[in-house]
């Protein structure tokens, strides 16, 4: 049975119905020695409270998708078919081109429920990184109009936070209802919007990072999955056409792969992020103290051989991802620009769904068109 399905979602209501109704009913009538009237009554309100909180868990799931399978709750699914050391590029001993000449990943999309039509899902199998898993894609209203059919489009790849799946951008922040009417408008540019799987090893937090032996959840989202796109869609590879997007765990990682990878993307949006991976509790990298330190935004940025070419955009309440921005923009040095955003709101989905609109207002003049 589904975790995100119907049926479940029914079941859960029909034992909350009886968890109610069973008290009224037989709470006057239990027989038998008082310990066990009281023993069986206290049964009937615990039953009572564990249907109640199963079915606003089942609930909020299925409206934020938080958790995508058993697996994922349970902190027993794994995504991950192997994990090589591919080097310090992630690319596995190839060049750029070398990856680009290869034999186009062509895939299958279908439909995602309860989200129209316009969001597809694949089932992608990474060459490089060894991870296999799923990817919504969500393409711009004007993709399909006869006047674009000749022209390619930028992309800006989003990651969800811990918990969280592909779909959290869509079902959670509603990224594809809030933005297409703004494209149509001609307020934002028009994107292909790419959510994949980041959630590889359970409920783990992968940090982004390449951990030999263990996951290279880099290479899944800066290689495997651009490649993907580039593959199926009008798209193009070149970093000035691609932005990536992300909250809480999903910003460090977005700004992350950003300052790393400018050969891959031009821009960043940080909503409600940091700069040390130990803010994350699940984190693999921060298990580790010296990981922890290398991986720190600051330390990676500084570490870089040249000011990477990118723009940042790190927007947040003070204490939750705006003095982090700052801390960065004293460290930027020219091509590196970052614009860091105090915000009120708290640290949910509402508040960066709010935040939309002018998020993708910057990266309309940040990621050019191809």
């Amino acid at each position: 049975m589904s975790l995100t399905g119907t049926p479940l979602f029914a079941t859960v209501i029909g034992l909350t119905l009886i968890a109610v109704v069973l008290p009224l009913t037989v709470w006057g009538k239990v027989r038998g020695p008082a310990a066990a009237r009281l023993a069986t009554r206290g049964l009937m309100v615990l039953f009572a409270q564990v249907t109640a909180v199963a079915l606003v868990f089942v609930a909020v799931n299925r409206d934020m998708n938080f958790y995508a399978s058993w697996g994922d709750l349970m902190g027993t699914g794994s995504y991950v078919q192997s994990a090589p050391d591919l080097g310090a590029d992630g690319m596995g001993g190839k060049k750029a081109e070398q990856v680009r000449q290869e034999p186009k990943v062509r895939q299958d999309f279908e439909p995602v429920d309860g989200l129209g039509g316009r969001v597809k899902k694949t089932e992608l199998e990474g060459k490089i990184s060894g991870v296999k898993g799923d990817v919504m894609v969500w393409l711009p209203p004007q993709y399909d109009d006869p006047a674009y059919k000749d022209k390619k489009f930028p992309v800006v790849e989003l990651i969800p936070g811990i918990p969280g799946t592909g779909k959290s951008w869509f079902q959670g922040l509603k990224a594809h209802e809030v933005l297409e009417p703004l494209m149509k408008e001609g307020k934002v540019q028009p994107f292909i919007l790419v959510s994949p799987r980041a959630m590889l090893l359970g409920n783990a937090d992968t940090g982004c990072a390449n951990l030999p032996g263990k996951v290279n959840a880099d290479s899944w989202f800066s290689v495997d999955v651009r490649k993907m796109v580039t593959d199926n869609f009008r798209a193009s590879d070149e970093p000035r056409t691609w932005g990536v997007a992300g909250y809480s765990a999903g910003a460090y990682c977005a700004a992350k792969l950003a300052i790393l990878h400018p050969d891959r993307y031009g821009a960043a949006v940080s909503l409600s992020g940091y700069n040390d991976p130990g803010q994350e509790p699940t984190s693999l990298v921060a298990k580790d103290p010296e990981l922890r330190r290398t991986h720190n935004l600051k330390e990676l940025l500084k570490a870089q051989p040249a000011p990477p070419a990118v723009a940042l955009w790190m927007s947040g309440a003070e204490q939750d991802g705006y003095l982090s921005g700052m801390d960065l923009k004293g460290l930027a040095q020219n091509p590196t620009t970052v614009h860091a955003e105090k915000v009120t709101g708290g640290h949910n989905l509402e508040s960066w769904s709010k935040q939309l609109p002018q998020t993708f207002g910057w990266l309309s003049q940040t990621v050019k068109a191809p």
